[in-house]
């Protein structure tokens, strides 16, 4: 039957019995029967319709988070001297590559990645299954494609650290060690089920783990520590302190951004893309 209607106008008990081919009690059942199969292909079609909603939702999130991307290059962009403009747009490019590589290899699987299929609930420091989404389920992607934005975010905040001032190859590694490796393993300790600090875990830390909704910490402490490490190891821009011939200078120097349009710009990119955060941390 097509619909409840037709099975209530079919099986009804105006139904004609007199013949004797059918009773009413047999009828009845019929009735019930289609129904239930009614009711039951109701809610396929509402868990198929609800898990669609869902995917749509964390890939428009995971739009608004990636979005970001173009509101760092615009802010670093503006933040830098005329002369190196373009040597900061292709470092923001390259988080983006960097990041994409490294979480599509190995990324995502020492995040998330549970070789036992979620039998085994001990703790874990890093996942084991699912490089380069082999045996990833098709609902899953949208996920991947949310976190892969999260890691890309995590790799660009030290962007503008590292201004004007380090090599592309140097970066590119950077990059994809940053989204492939470091995120990941912080990623999976916080909020994988087998993650040692996470809430999740069947035995959390201290009886309750550490919950963090939208990448506070995981996200965005990850990305200033790891500015703060790049930033000491660099060292400071040439010219700053010292001169050409080395003789500290009795006030440091001061590399003005040579666009505040595109610093405004970036910060409404910025501003605009981190509603994808909250949202879609839901």
């Amino acid at each position: 039957m097509s619909n409840y209607n037709e099975c209530v106008a079919t099986y009804s008990y105006g139904a004609d019995t007199s013949d004797g081919s059918v009773t009413e009690a047999e009828l009845t059942a019929q009735l019930v029967a289609c129904i239930v199969d009614q009711r039951v292909s109701a809610t396929s079609d509402t868990a198929e319709l609800s898990s669609s909603i869902d995917a749509f939702f964390l890939i428009f999130a995971a739009s608004l988070v990636f979005f970001m991307q173009a509101g760092f290059a615009m802010l670093c962009a503006g933040s830098v001297q005329k002369k190196n403009v373009q040597n900061t747009m292709l470092k923001n490019l390259l988080d983006a590559c960097g990041a994409a590589l490294g979480f599509y290899s190995v990324g995502y699987a020492f995040a998330y990645g549970d070789s036992s299929g979620g039998t085994d609930i001990s703790k874990t420091f890093i996942g084991d299954y699912n490089f380069f989404l082999m045996g990833l389920e098709v609902e899953a992607f949208s996920f991947w494609l949310f976190q892969f934005a999260f890691a890309a975010t995590s790799a660009t905040i030290v962007a503008g650290a590292l201004a004007e001032r380090c090599q592309m190859t140097a970066y590119f590694c950077y990059s994809a060690f940053v989204s492939g490796f470091l995120y990941p393993v912080i990623a999976h300790a916080v909020w994988s089920e087998r993650g040692w600090l996470g809430a999740k875990n069947a035995d959390p830390l201290f009886g309750v783990g550490m919950i963090d909704f939208a990448g506070s910490a995981v996200v965005h402490m990850t990305g200033g520590l790891t500015a703060v490490i790049a930033v000491k190891i660099l060292g400071a821009r040439k010219g700053r302190f010292f001169d050409d011939r080395g003789k500290k200078l009795p006030e440091p120097k001061e590399f003005l951004g040579h666009s505040s349009a595109l610093q405004t710009l970036g910060g409404f990119i910025l501003w605009f893309g981190w509603y994808g955060f909250n949202i879609g941390s839901t």
